[in-house]
């Protein structure tokens, strides 16, 4: 588990150093709407940050091959979301196909961690 932390830990670390280095570093380099590209990027980044750190700490407590596919798909979806993001702007690579599937992990993985809950109280109904 200490790699997923650190995993985590890399990806809330590099968010928040990729939104002062755009805010900061490239707010004069770049247009309104790359600088606007890189903000969704680092928001997505962070939050599913979060979301990867609930997802092992949960993993700690109710282990379920759920979860474990919930952190790979937090894992994946941010690296091929917000990372196209950043390569689109910083190093003009077209990568606009790529950031979709990005998309899809991540919601990929917030489907396996509700599809965990609703094995995990299997006796409360859907309402």
């Amino acid at each position: 588990m200490r790699v997923w932390i650190g995993i985590a830990g890399f990806a809330g670390l590099s968010a928040v150093a990729m939104g002062a280095f755009a805010a900061h570093g490239l707010k004069h380099l770049l247009a309104p709407e790359q600088l606007q590209t890189l903000q969704i990027g680092v928001q997505y980044q962070l939050w599913h940050a979060l979301a990867l750190l609930l997802v092992v700490v949960l993993g700690q407590l109710q282990p379920s091959r759920w979860l474990r596919g919930a952190r790979w798909a937090f894992a994946l979806g941010m690296l091929l979301f917000s990372g196209s993001l950043y390569l689109l702007v910083l190093a003009q690579l077209p990568l606009g196909v790529i950031t979709p599937l990005g998309g899809l992990a991540l919601m990929c993985g917030w489907g396996l961690l509700l599809g965990h809950g609703c094995r995990a109280h299997g006796d409360m109904p859907l309402r």
